[in-house]
């Protein structure tokens, strides 16, 4: 009789570690730590030339990235211009940007998560003839909303390049899966 109550023990606290696993597997899953996630963006852009001129362009741009932890998450970025807009007679576009980022995220219980983004993006605009394809230091701040356990969308405000010719801010709308 204890040989099958030894085993009928062995046989609870084996399952019992394995459903805690997976449990904690679950929540780890459910929270994003260590998950992949992708997502696209459209992005309203301001181009500013030397504070004489401003353009506003569209930008339609993906990233994949993965969350470090709760409250780090790395991602690369990369889009392109699809809405270009006339300044003074001349065509003004964002061709292309692409950047690596670390995001600083404010991990809480409800649907929305407010975050920071730091990182380093690389430009190729375009006003008339002068064009300019350069990489710079970039910044912003965003809200990230819950709508299912794997889809979310985000607001986002980006300043994403700023030398002395050249201002980049865009407001972002999006879409994000995680996996």
């Amino acid at each position: 009789m204890n040989v099958k109550k030894n085993l009928l023990l062995a046989s609870v606290a084996s399952a019992s570690i394995a459903l805690a696993g997976t449990a904690s597997a679950q929540d780890m899953y459910k929270s994003g730590v260590g998950g992949l996630y992708a997502g696209l963006n459209y992005t309203f852009m301001d181009l500013d030339y030397d504070g004489v001129s401003s353009a506003d362009v569209g930008t339609l741009s993906g990233k994949v990235g993965v969350m470090a932890n709760e409250f780090l998450g790395i991602e690369a970025r990369a889009g392109f211009g699809v809405d270009d807009d006339r300044v003074f007679g001349q065509k003004v576009k964002l061709d292309n940007f692409f950047g690596g980022y670390a995001t600083i995220n404010m991990a809480n219980q409800s649907p929305v998560t407010p975050y920071a983004v730091v990182g380093f993006t690389r430009i190729e605009a375009e006003f008339g003839p002068a064009s300019d394809d350069e990489s710079d230091f970039s910044y912003g701040a965003g809200v990230n909303f819950k709508f299912a356990p794997n889809l979310s969308g985000n607001l986002e405000y980006m300043r994403y390049y700023d030398d002395s010719d050249l201002t980049v801010d865009g407001i972002g709308l999006g879409v994000q899966m995680n996996f």
